[in-house]
């Protein structure tokens, strides 16, 4: 397994990593809407929200050498469930694969965030 980190994607604020790889496969951990420099939550609506958690993500996966065109897999938390056709209009735009997903909504997420994305991808 490797670890994977960049510093063009919000630390891990726990014990984990921004992602694994094992085999051919990259699991990048949740990303929420944070600033990968000053740490801040970016945005106050689903869609600034949005918009930056995929970025983190691109910027993960790049660094494993990957990128959206080759996930599998997304799990996708919604604190307000409401928000749901505005989030997927935006998910629509960048995870033009179509990959497998499950998308629920939750009590509360880290910092009180709207959004978090977790991604399988092919590398």
């Amino acid at each position: 397994m490797k670890v994977i980190s960049t510093d063009k994607a919000p630390a891990a604020i726990g014990p984990y990593s921004q992602a694994m790889v094992t085999g051919s496969l990259v699991f990048t951990s949740g990303q929420i809407p944070l600033d990968p420099v000053t740490g801040a939550v970016v945005g106050d609506d689903i869609t600034a929200q949005t918009e930056q958690v995929i970025a983190n993500l691109k910027a993960v996966l790049a660094e494993a050498g990957t990128d959206l065109t080759k996930a599998v897999k997304t799990t996708c938390f919604l604190k307000n469930m409401g928000d749901f056709a505005v989030f997927n209009g935006i998910y629509a735009k960048h995870f033009t694969g179509n990959p497998g997903r499950s998308c629920v909504e939750v009590a509360a997420l880290p910092k009180g965030v709207l959004v978090e994305i977790e991604v399988i991808a092919e590398i």
